[in-house]
């Protein structure tokens, strides 16, 4: 496994890099467990997290799954026209059921996730708000079938090897691990009043104590902790480890649209959760029936992954490959440039 490319800045060092493996693997671990299997101190551990967090280059977060809440989520590519595609994605990237917004094709065209609540939310966005939105030229939306890759215990491939398999092991792993599964639940999950407040407060901060989850939550620290355990176990949340890929040396992104034959379908999922430039990947409804995320160091890394591993892969029809111009917000987080916005902790 290739290691990590430190930014040449010189901001994100080999330890920085470390802890953040460290979060992807066990997000609410307390900075003295870390710093007992990093070799580190708590002090340091504390300090490189904080300004880690300050520069923009990780944040953790409780994201809400709303496919456990019974709901679909769908991927939109909005075709726009030129000069107003800027104005779209920021009022997208504003609202709370769209958790992902990027810009591509020479800034004409802007892909994005939702995350709607409910069936009303998703219909009001899809239905009314988009189509009669008059700088808006074409919309396809896709169905998100099955995930592949994505969301609480994918660790993004491209840091595995950054710590050795003795020291994941004693770091453990906080909530399920990430498996392949539907998309939106035969059993959904019907929040309480509370569960909202501790989702609310997990949102703000994924590393939020049980003292004050408890406190937003007026309940206990032992309750919370039983429910916080109960909706990661149902995977109504996940807690995230957002991290911005250019500061580890990932400049070039870029949306895979691939069209394989239906048998095939799984199989490929599969093998692209595998890449270590894979961020995300997902069987969807329409002409392309897989959508994937890479992340690469330049645009002949981005080259040579697609025409060689993913471009050799059996049964692969076509693809599309679509570099991203600018991301916008991803996982619920915007971004100014290639850095995080925490605006829910400015707005606190």
């Amino acid at each position: 496994m290739r290691g990590i490319s430190v930014g040449e800045s010189g901001v994100v060092q080999p330890d920085d890099v470390r802890i953040i493996r460290a979060l992807q693997i066990a997000p609410r671990a307390s900075f003295a467990s870390i710093a007992n299997v990093l070799g580190l101190t708590e002090g340091s551990v504390n300090r490189r997290y904080r300004r880690l967090r300050a520069d923009g280059v990780v944040r953790v977060a409780g994201i809400v799954n709303p496919g456990a809440l019974g709901q679909s989520r769908w991927l939109v590519r909005l075709r726009c026209r030129p000069g107003s595609v800027s104005a779209i994605a920021d009022a997208l990237a504003k609202r709370d059921d769209v958790n992902w917004v990027a810009l591509s094709a020479a800034g004409c065209e802007i892909t994005c996730a939702t995350q709607s609540r409910t069936r009303e939310q998703r219909e009001d966005l899809l239905g009314q708000r988009l189509p009669r939105t008059a700088a808006v030229l074409d919309i396809n939306a896709f169905a998100m079938l099955r995930q592949f890759m994505g969301g609480r215990g994918h660790y993004w491939a491209a840091l595995q090897g950054t710590l050795s398999p003795e020291q994941e092991a004693m770091l453990g792993s906080e909530g399920s691990p990430f498996t392949e599964a539907p998309v939106v639940t035969r059993d959904p999950v019907r929040l309480t009043a509370e569960d909202e407040k501790i989702l609310g407060s997990l949102a703000a901060d994924g590393r939020a104590s049980l003292v004050d989850l408890a406190a937003a939550a007026d309940s206990t620290p032992g309750r919370v902790s039983r429910r916080l355990h109960a909706l990661l176990e149902r995977r109504v949340v996940h807690i995230d480890v957002e991290i911005a890929a250019a500061a580890l040396g990932y400049h070039a992104r870029a949306n895979l649209w691939l069209r394989v034959h239906p048998s095939a379908v799984k199989s490929v999922g599969r093998t692209l959760a595998q890449e270590p430039e894979i961020a995300f990947a997902a069987a969807v409804s329409g002409p392309y029936n897989i959508h994937a995320v890479a992340h690469c160091r330049d645009l002949d890394e981005l080259f040579e992954f697609t025409t060689g591993r993913i471009g050799s892969l059996a049964d692969l029809q076509s693809m599309e490959v679509s570099p991203v111009l600018q991301h916008v917000k991803q996982a619920g987080t915007l971004l100014s440039g290639d850095r995080l916005v925490d605006t829910r902790r400015t707005r606190a």
